[in-house]
């Protein structure tokens, strides 16, 4: 019996984002300067395969974040309590170096009267960390962007990661976690209720 799929069971490659040849000639320029040459064979595709990347590591340029909470649900049993969804590993691109940010995320919040699907919390992480970022800011937006459209009783974000600007380069200290948090509403006004947040996340 032949090995060979079925035509049933091919998948058409998705065609290639078309490069722009000013793109393309800027990572030429950009491998030029750093010392090599564009033009010896293992050099020749990158140009376009840098640009292709690039596209995708910012392709939350081309997203709503927010649109991801629009479908909320109300039949949740008078489920009250913290909906906390850990661990989210993410990365994302220092917009100082554009050098890859790898993390993850925990993001929590206490429900008024609508929930929403975990999954989301997720996809509105990935929106705004598939951008040019910084830390700071990547924990505030996700926090704010919950916070005004499911608009909880509560919102607690914390983010822990490494940043490749400081472990390769500067001053080249690998293995230090960085980490942020924003606390909105009760977890913020209300010192019990923060501490539960946090211990809940593995932070307390």
């Amino acid at each position: 019996m032949s090995d060979t799929p079925d035509d049933g069971d091919l998948v058409a490659a998705p065609p290639k984002i078309p490069v722009p040849d000013e793109v393309a000639a800027a990572v030429r320029t950009l491998i030029r300067w750093a010392g090599d040459d564009p033009d010896r064979e293992g050099l020749l595709d990158t140009p376009a395969r840098v640009a292709r990347a690039w596209k995708e590591y910012a392709r939350g340029y081309g997203e709503d974040p927010a649109a991801h909470l629009y479908r909320t649900f109300e039949e949740v049993g008078g489920y009250d309590e913290i909906v906390l969804l850990k661990d989210i590993p993410f990365q994302s691109h220092c917009e100082h170096h554009m050098a890859p940010i790898i993390g993850k995320a925990h993001i929590a919040y206490l429900p008024n009267t609508r929930v929403v699907g975990i999954s989301k919390l997720a996809r509105v992480l990935h929106g705004f960390a598939r951008r040019l970022q910084v830390q700071e800011r990547l924990t505030a937006e996700v926090a704010d962007c919950i916070c005004e459209h499911l608009q909880p009783k509560g919102v607690a974000v914390v983010i822990e990661a490494t940043h490749a600007c400081m472990s390769a380069r500067g001053v080249n200290t690998p293995g230090v976690i960085m980490t942020t948090s924003r606390m909105m509403g009760t977890f913020r006004s209300d010192e019990r209720s923060r501490k539960e947040v946090l211990a809940l996340m593995g932070k307390g």
